[in-house]
Formats: C-alpha cells, structure tokens, sequence
C-alpha cells in the first residue's frame, strides 16, 4: 500500500520535518506534484535544510527517493539543492534518488513568464513565487512542453529551441524584454548536463514493482489542500493537484494501492500570498503568531500571514483527502497564550451562518465565529508523552478531533526530529 502526507491547509504545515520523521517506517518517499515553490524545512542533530525538489526521506540512507512525473523539475534547482545535500551532509544520492522522465522541465524563459504574467496582473497579483511553475504546467496541458527524458535525445537542443520561439513570442507581447536569456541559458545547459548524471527512470514501473514486492512506500505532498487547482481558493492557487488524488496521478499507480492519508495541519493558520485568509489577524496577535512561530517563507522568505484555526476550510480538506489521521504541527508556538480561537463557522453577508468553504470564498466577505479555549500557558519541551501534555491542550485535541470526526495522532512540539509526540498504537494501526 502507499500511504500518503500532505498538508490540509495553505502549504507550510511542517510537511517536511514529518516526511523525516517516518521515513524509517518506509522502503520507498515519493514526491508527486509541484515544484520548487514549495519548501521542506527539516531540522536535526543542531542542523537545518530545506528540500525544495528532492524527497525529505533522502537524510535516511536505506530509503529510496523517487521525483514522481507529477513534479515540474528546475535543473537549476535541482543543481543546487542536491550538492547542498551532498556537501553538508555526505548524502550519496546518485545512489537513492531517482527521478521521473516524464516530469516536466522548467527552462528560464518559463520564470520570465510567470514574471510578465505577475506583472501583468498589476493589483490583482496571484503572489506567485515566480519560479515558473504555472507557465511550465501550461506547457504540459498544452502537450509542448520538455519532460526530463527529453535531456537524453540527440535533439533535445532543438526541442528546447523551439519551445523558447514561443515563449520569447509571449515575451514581447507583454514587452517584457529586459533580461540577458544567453546567461540564463548557460546556466540551465550546465545544470542539465549535472541533471543527467543522475538515474533518470520510468518512475512509473519503479514504484508499481515497489508494490508487488510489498514495499511500503510514502508519497509526499507539495504545498497544500487549500492551494489545490481545483478544490482551493482559486484563482489563488497553485497550478497542480494537491489533494490525495494527485497521488496516483503523479506517481502513477491504482487508487485501490491508497492506504494512510496523514494530514498535517498547524495549531493556527498561515498563508503566504494573495488570496481569501477568513481567520487572518492583522494586529498584535498575528505579528506575535508570526514572530514566535519563525513564520516566513521558505522558499522565498516572504513573511507568513498568520491567524486562528479554520475548521471549516479544516473538514472541508479532511473530506475531500480522505484524511485517516491527523498530525498536528507547531502546538508549542501557542504555549504563551493566555487564550486560542477556533473559527467554528463562517457568518456571510446575510446573516447566516455555515460551516462549509464557500465557493465564491474570493469575492463574498465572511466574518469568522469563533470558540476561545483556554491556553495551556507553559513550555511543551519537556512533555516526551502524548498523555502527559497540558490539560488544556488535551481539550484543544479533543474539541478538533470530536469536529473533524478523525484522531489526532501526532503533536509536534518544536522543529526537531525529537520534539514530537506520538500516539503510537493509532499513528501504527
């Protein structure tokens, strides 16, 4: 079976430190979607790292990697973060990382676009990473973009060309001309060549012969549930399926080989980004959520938007992912406070309440309702016993998980590997 992880709200869970911290559990982690607009901060021995392509099972030596076909790879990226690996941490992944021909590449002129696309937007910005992401999903959709398979033709150059034709052709229309595309170019042919010293395999074919001989095998989420293309606060978006469906999509395999759905979740919430944020707060509470919790983007280092807790965008994630459990993330960036909001459900315009995501969530204005817990008022890292954390956190779990209708088998109390609780028997089942 495959289980699966990812995040149930607007990316930058901890997905990461998770993904770490099971890997022992698992033969086989597989990334299956998204790019490297997504971050996964990892922090261990005294040492930190953020994965942005690569598997976070890749610091586990008897682990196998896989980038799945789902995933858009930036060979620039890719260079750097995979010798960053290796020279701060001796990792060999020539040896346990293997990556999808059929995942799309992100060239250089894919980053100008969605630059001249941002730009274009003026106020009504999305808040891209401008890492190329949407304009290489586009290319995918539109059947002419480059996979990482295409690396090893004798004509890939030509293929390259033409596709660049296009874009430049794009480029000017948005007289967006200003860059120097030869430097850029050299940098991406290099970083190929470097590409190409790794295994570049039917993904497909690994994974499927991973089940058969019952290897157990992880798939790794990028981004989150509220981001997905379909189901998320569009168009605030991110340009792939995040959900658990995107699973089988981007890897490859029969949903019937679906087992676990961990979904990871924080004690509160954050965005980065434009986009429709009902729980935000915007005065002293949300900068102090925002500077305890370190909240600022890892991959771009743009400071977090932080409020409370969302059930409903919460079990609205949990539904349309077939979450089994859920792992909650960052509880100890709540130990000062005297007290902690839920939103519980949303008041709209009307006067009425509802405990479901509006569709129209970007253009209907909902005032959160809210339920005040006490907070729990001391440290957690001493707490080594999911039955030893504070009384009024046990009522924080249990509220949530009599809402959500599902366990709450993991509790992290901070960034290392060792500061997380779990509930053993359920987290095994």
């Amino acid at each position: 079976m495959i289980d699966v992880l990812l995040g149930l709200q607007w990316g930058d869970e901890g997905k990461g430190k998770i993904v770490d911290f099971l890997a022992p559990r698992y033969q086989v982690v597989a990334r299956f979607q998204g790019g490297p607009n997504a971050g996964h901060t990892l922090e261990f021995d005294g040492l930190k790292h953020v994965l942005h392509q690569i598997p976070s099972g890749v610091f586990r030596p008897h682990t196998k990697n896989i980038i799945g076909n789902g995933v858009v790879l930036d060979p620039i990226v890719f260079r750097k973060e995979a010798e960053s690996v290796i020279d701060k941490f001796g990792v060999d992944l020539h040896k346990n990382l293997y990556i999808s021909k059929r995942a799309q590449l992100i060239m250089p002129t894919h980053r100008l676009l969605d630059a001249a696309y941002e730009q274009a937007k003026g106020e009504n910005k999305i808040g891209s990473t401008l890492k190329g992401i949407g304009p290489t999903y586009s290319d995918k959709i539109a059947r002419q973009g480059l996979r990482v398979g295409d690396v090893l033709s004798a004509n890939f150059r030509d293929k390259y060309r033409r596709l660049v034709d296009r874009h430049l052709v794009i480029l000017k229309q948005h007289n967006f001309i200003y860059f120097d595309l030869v430097a850029l170019e050299k940098d991406f042919f290099d970083a190929v060549d470097y590409l190409k010293s790794y295994q570049l395999v039917e993904s497909e074919y690994l994974i499927n012969a991973s089940l058969q001989n019952k290897e157990t095998i992880l798939a790794e989420g990028a981004q989150g549930s509220l981001l997905d293309v379909d189901f998320g606060s569009y168009p605030f978006v991110t340009s792939s399926t995040t959900m658990t469906s995107g699973a089988c999509t981007g890897l490859g395999v029969a949903p019937r080989h679906i087992g676990e759905v961990y979904g990871i979740f924080k004690a509160y919430c954050t965005r980065v980004g434009s986009g429709p944020f009902p729980t935000e707060l915007k005065e002293e509470i949300g900068d102090r959520l925002r500077r305890v919790g370190n909240e600022y983007g890892s991959t771009t280092g743009r400071p977090r938007r932080c409020g409370w807790l969302d059930l409903p965008a919460l079990r609205y994630a949990v539904m349309l992912n077939g979450v089994t459990q859920l792992l909650m993330m960052k509880a100890d960036v709540l130990n000062d406070f005297d007290e902690i909001k839920v939103c519980t459900h949303y008041r709209l315009p009307d006067g009425t309440e509802t405990d479901q995501l509006p569709y129209d969530l970007c253009d209907v204005k909902v005032e959160p309702v809210y339920k005040t817990f006490s907070g729990w008022r001391t440290s957690l890292s001493r707490v080594h016993s999911f039955d030893d954390i504070p009384a009024p956190l046990a009522s924080y779990v249990a509220f949530i998980e009599e809402a959500t209708g599902l366990p709450i088998t993991l509790i992290s109390t901070g960034p290392d590997r060792v500061a997380t609780l779990v509930r053993e028997t359920a987290m095994s089942k």
